[in-house]
């Protein structure tokens, strides 16, 4: 097995590279001190239960989840560190780090723990929404509590006949006189019940306008799992899901029996409330991605490394099986993938950050959703192809890299989803499309991009061609990416092994760009 080694030095150039100095407030030596530290906390107490919790799993005994074991000491070290209130206000007790801070800190959980980051990813985002969309009293009540470590936080969403097409949720919630109370089921619920914490907030979307109503009917509700008096309320998990990967990370199937509720923001206005929570988490899951982009580069490459196997040309006996033209063009994709998505998510989390270019992050967020999950599969898959046999074993865990990867490509809005979005809403939103023309860099890139736009916004009906055009989209921002990457070498980790990666990608992207063009072009074929 291959420890987990956290990529902080890539982390911190590729925050320079994206722009993170002109930040207000920025303290590059601040950064790098508070990522270097979890970075170590990370390789100490997290990564270490990752593996047993995977083959232990989750349990439902007496209808409460059961975490395994390493899980609840790592999570107990990660609250007395201050760790889980990084990015929280600090009227809830949190340290208002930057968010491209928790950026960096959550590629670095993942990596370490999937599973446990999964867990506990969703309470930035809770306290962001009830930041947003909080009365003063909501703020001033829920908001520390989720800064104590005491309270986690879920989404539930989805359901049985609701996942992507949210019109269909069933969900209800009545007043009752003194508020409101939620009844109904949701599926794929992360986290939906967990012993690592005594209480759990549930924001939950469900239906307040009449049945038909659609998404206007949908409103958002702060689920409590326990009362002031500590009873418990009427919550239950009906059953945790046999999941390929994630085994350490409980995804319920729940039930709200007439829970008492808090409405969130306006009566018919969850779907806006509810995406603020989204939007924070689908740049998350893209860092997700990049982190087992990374994690499998890494495992792989030192098993090439010392991998002994057939010779090289020029070479006297046996050589490692890195210096194979294959392997090597395995190593150098999983690498490239890693180190582009990484910085791409890093440009949209600056640019959120900072404020000023919204149309610019309106566009970014399912790209990188799309771009950073994918490159996490195909990296896993790169680096189960480098070990042979032994990848499709346990032994080197790049299995379960895959396997814990191949979730990011479906929830938070399947890439299918997300590819519709661009093609569909982000290409008539007034401002967005433009933006991301004007944060191309090469006017080669830019004119065919320019070109395959105005074709899907001219199209009848664009959803054949979203596929092929969300790619063309991602190749044309990588293409602007590395050539930043390109610029700033010379304060690379390994300037001379970054260039290489830059030209590679520079020499493959036009034929990549010139494919899906002509996929696009093939869309309106008889």
């Amino acid at each position: 097995m291959t420890p987990f080694q956290a990529p902080v030095e890539d982390i911190l150039f590729s925050l320079e590279v994206a722009g993170a100095a002109r930040l207000p407030d920025w303290d590059a030596d601040l950064v790098r001190e508070v990522v270097t530290q979890f970075a170590r906390f990370a390789e100490g107490a997290i990564a270490p239960a990752d593996e047993p919790g995977d083959r232990q799993g989750c349990t439902l005994v007496g209808g409460r989840v059961r975490m395994p074991d390493g899980m609840i000491p790592a999570y107990r070290a990660f609250v007395e560190q201050g760790w889980h209130a990084l990015a929280l206000p600090e009227a809830a007790g949190g340290q208002a780090m930057p968010g491209p801070v928790l950026a960096a800190t959550s590629e670095i959980f993942a990596g370490a723990s999937h599973a446990l980051q999964m867990v506990t990813a969703l309470v930035p985002g809770a306290a962001r929404t009830i930041g947003h969309f909080g009365t003063p009293g909501q703020q001033e009540h829920w908001l520390p509590r989720l800064g104590s470590g005491e309270w986690l936080a879920t989404m539930a969403l989805t359901e049985a006949g609701a996942g992507s097409d949210l019109s269909g949720i069933r969900c209800r919630a009545r007043r009752d006189g003194k508020g409101w109370r939620v009844e109904g089921e949701k599926i794929f619920i992360s986290g939906g019940d967990q012993d690592l914490t005594p209480r759990i907030l549930h924001l939950v979307l469900a239906r307040t306008g009449e049945a038909g109503s659609g998404t206007r009917g949908l409103s958002l509700f702060l689920v409590p799992s326990h009362d002031e008096a500590g009873a418990r309320a009427p919550i239950s998990v009906t059953r945790i899901e046999e999941k390929l990967g994630l085994h350490a990370s409980p995804t319920c199937q729940m039930l709200y029996d007439g829970a008492p509720a808090e409405l969130l923001g306006a009566e018919g206005d969850g779907l806006r409330a509810m995406f603020t929570m989204m939007n924070h988490a689908r740049l998350d899951v893209g860092l997700q991605g990049v982190a087992h982009a990374a994690r499998a580069g890494h495992i792989a490459r030192a098993y090439a490394e010392t991998r002994r196997q057939g010779r090289a040309p020029g070479g006297d006996g046996p050589a490692p099986i890195a210096a194979h033209a294959d392997v090597r063009r395995m190593l150098d994709r999983a690498e490239a993938l890693a180190i582009g998505t990484r910085a791409l998510c890093h440009l949209a989390a600056v640019t959120l950050e900072a404020g000023n270019d919204p149309a610019l992050v309106e566009m970014l967020t399912p790209i990188c959703k799309w771009a950073g999950t994918r490159a996490g599969i195909e990296a896993a898959d790169l680096g189960i192809q480098i070990l042979g046999g032994y990848g499709y074993l346990r032994e080197y865990r790049v299995e379960q890299v895959w396997r814990d990867a191949r979730v990011t490509a479906i929830y938070e809005g399947a890439n299918g989803i997300q590819a519709q979005t661009l093609a569909t809403r982000l290409l008539r939103l007034p401002g967005a499309a433009d933006a991301f023309a004007a944060f191309l860099t090469d006017p080669q890139v830019a004119a065919i991009w320019q070109r395959a736009r105005a074709q899907v916004a001219a199209a009848a009906d664009p959803s054949p061609g979203a596929h092929d055009f969300m790619a063309l989209t991602v190749e044309a921002a990588l293409a602007t990416i590395w050539q930043r990457l390109d610029d700033a070498a010379d304060r690379a980790p390994d300037p001379r092994r970054l260039r290489a990666l830059a030209r590679r990608e520079a020499a493959q992207r036009p034929a990549r760009l010139r494919y899906h063009a002509e996929m696009l072009a093939a869309m309106d074929a008889p």
